[in-house]
């Protein structure tokens, strides 16, 4: 074959200017889709708020009943409480699963098999009848041994404490593991170059692990508090006056049943919508570093600087005195 000779016809002109317009790709399919799925939404609009079965004035009328307020109040404060003492028992937990000592180890690990491997209503539903396995609860000798200090099970675990333990353990499960993968998302050279500087544990746990950690930490937390939220309307197996009971309370005596979902659903959006807003503040203060980092250096960043400032100040103090 002969090769293809270039002609000065054929020549592209160096001094010609490129093509400055810019066509735009069409998208007829997407413009499509996007129109077919604003239908679909108005026409869900126009069917909800035009149905009479879902008796918008029963809900307008309930949504500040004083029962719907003591059971979101009770809501708010047990989503509060449990994921305070998961947060704190997770943080225990996933030291102990990433501990050296064998027996630590392994019982956290049992620990977080049986708690995420069991469904939350049936812990609950446990702890409610804990009293037909241990009618008193006491401390006392090992092995059969006299009775320190004790009660009936039933005095001590009322609906409150059956809750927040049930709600509690089956949290700290979850946060354990969170825990742990953050972590182990530092990458282990640079708590090991800290401890070279001179920093002790502690002092490399809190500058160098922890900030780093945080930024993998923080946004599934986010996420377990709105499930926690959502989670506590499971109290109502065991008759605790949430939001949902409350909503239940009511609607066995005047069977509105549709409407008294719908109050409940609407506070439920209302708090999570609050509290992904506040998640979504929080995940931006400590992930500032990942798109500023010139500004916030990382913690090997920080390393490097304090290993500078050393090397000078190790310089400056063994260079001879001036004559």
């Amino acid at each position: 074959m002969k090769a293809a000779t270039v002609t000065d016809s054929t020549r592209v002109d160096p001094s010609a200017t490129p093509p400055t317009e810019l066509v735009p790709m069409r998208h007829g399919g997407r413009h499509l889709a996007a129109l077919l799925v604003l239908l679909v939404a108005a026409s869900l609009g126009y069917s909800v708020t035009t149905n009479d079965n879902f008796e918008w004035p029963v809900v307008w009328q309930y949504l500040f009943d004083p029962e719907i307020m003591a059971g979101l109040r009770t809501t708010l404060v047990l989503t509060g409480l449990s994921m305070t003492l998961g947060i704190i028992l997770g943080i225990v937990l996933a030291a102990c699963r990433m501990s050296e000592n064998r027996v630590l180890s392994s019982l956290s690990g049992a620990y977080l098999w049986f708690f995420r491997g069991t469904p939350l209503l049936v812990q609950l539903i446990f702890w409610f009848n804990l009293s037909a396995l241990y009618p008193r609860l006491s401390l006392s000798v090992p092995f059969g041994g006299p009775e320190i200090v004790g009660a009936a099970t039933n005095g001590v675990l009322n609906l409150w404490a059956v809750a927040i333990i049930g709600l509690t353990l089956n949290e700290s499960a979850y946060m354990a593991e969170i825990v742990r993968g953050g972590l182990l998302s530092v990458p282990k050279h640079q708590s090991e170059a800290a401890i070279a500087l001179g920093m002790n544990r502690w002092l490399t746990f809190r500058r160098v692990v922890l900030p780093q950690a945080l930024r993998v930490i923080v946004p599934p937390t986010g996420n377990q508090v709105i499930g926690m939220l959502k989670h506590s309307s499971l109290v109502s197996i065991i008759a605790l006056a949430d939001l949902l009971y409350s909503a239940q309370l009511i609607y066995s005596q005047n069977f509105r049943t549709i409407p008294l979902l719908v109050v409940i659903s609407i506070w439920y959006l209302v708090c999570t919508t609050v509290l992904s807003y506040a998640q979504s503040h929080i995940e931006r203060h400590y992930g500032r570093g990942v798109h500023v980092g010139a500004n916030r250096p990382g913690g090997l960043a920080k390393l490097r600087s304090l290993a500078s400032r050393l090397s000078q100040r190790s310089q400056s103090n063994g260079s001879p005195n001036p004559a």
